[in-house]
């Protein structure tokens, strides 16, 4: 009894012992999240000058929402001309671009931008994690941004506001979607999920071919939840059909096929036809300008059951 007393008595202590070194270490770890949410990710989408109001009114007769004003600024630490507005809907935003000029490099390589709290912060955790820095901090007229890359060739911008946005919750979270090389998808997962401080979700080695135009093969598809917002990387071979490969953001709807005549009476066109696959149909559209996109619906978690013996 003595023995059992005592050693309860040593746990406790070393439980007493532990406990402020733990709680020193958590605000390390909230300091290190440099995510702020999801509604923060912003699709980067360049068009035509003479494209942008026809993107702009089919994208929102497609899914709902609003644009900001549009104005004439320098995005670029080089000198260059864009139109430049936000598309905010309920299932993504779009950060939109005409340039009047041409496009400094590597602008228009990066697939979106994503808000974060502490610029040199996130700069030092996206090194850390593999990232390149492949265009450094620069001031833009409301903030400041720089471009990374990850293992993969996936570029990616990152901003800081001087005022702190305030844009509602997205209804559905949209996906970024990736494709990677299987030479370059362990670095590139380890280093998304350590600098978002995210997680892998799923994991499917034989995820069905037909997603990504193949339906006589098969491929590896992971999806990643963070506080940026979901991802699914899509690991092939490179022998991808058009138009798989040029899209880079996956919109969640609650009724594809709604959407897709909304879409097709705003002057888009759908590449790919609704088809079935991993719980969700999906289908492929090129809005005017150009941009192509995957849209999607989620099958219910419940089927209702057919009557019967």
């Amino acid at each position: 009894m003595k023995s059992t007393k005592l050693f309860a008595l040593l746990a406790f202590t070393a439980a007493l012992a532990a406990a402020p070194v733990f709680a020193k270490d958590m605000p390390k770890s909230r300091e290190a999240q440099v995510a702020v949410a999801p509604q923060y990710d912003t699709t980067h989408v360049y068009v035509a000058p003479e494209d942008v109001d026809k993107f702009v009114t089919s994208f929102l007769a497609t899914f709902g929402g609003k644009t900001t004003k549009q104005v004439v600024a320098t995005v670029t630490p080089t000198p260059s001309s864009t139109t430049s507005q936000l598309l905010q809907t309920p299932v993504g935003t779009v950060s939109l671009f005409g340039f009047k000029t041409p496009i400094p490099y590597p602008f228009g390589a990066e697939r979106n931008g994503y808000l974060v709290s502490d610029m040199d912060g996130a700069i030092k955790a996206a090194r850390a994690a593999g990232a390149d820095v492949v265009v450094s901090t620069f001031p833009d007229p409301i903030g400041r941004d720089a471009v990374i890359q990850w293992p993969g060739g996936v570029n990616l911008q990152i901003y800081w506001h001087t005022t702190k946005p305030d844009y509602a919750p997205f209804e559905r979270i949209p996906e970024n979607r990736v494709y990677v090389s299987p030479d370059r998808v362990a670095a590139f997962t380890k280093g998304f999920v350590a600098f978002s401080h995210g997680k892998i979700v799923s994991d499917d080695a034989k995820a069905p071919g037909a997603e990504i135009g193949r339906s006589d093969a098969t491929y590896r598809r992971i999806r990643i939840e963070s506080l940026f917002g979901k991802m699914v990387v899509l690991v092939t071979d490179g022998h991808l059909p058009y138009p798989y490969g040029r899209e880079t953001t996956g919109y969640e709807v609650a009724d594809l096929a709604a959407t897709l005549d909304k879409a097709k009476n705003a002057g888009a066109t759908v590449l790919v036809e609704p088809a079935t696959s991993d719980g969700r149909s999906a289908a492929f559209v090129m809005f005017p300008g150009g941009y192509v996109a995957e849209i999607h619906s989620l099958a219910p978690k419940n089927a209702p059951r057919t009557s019967g013996k």
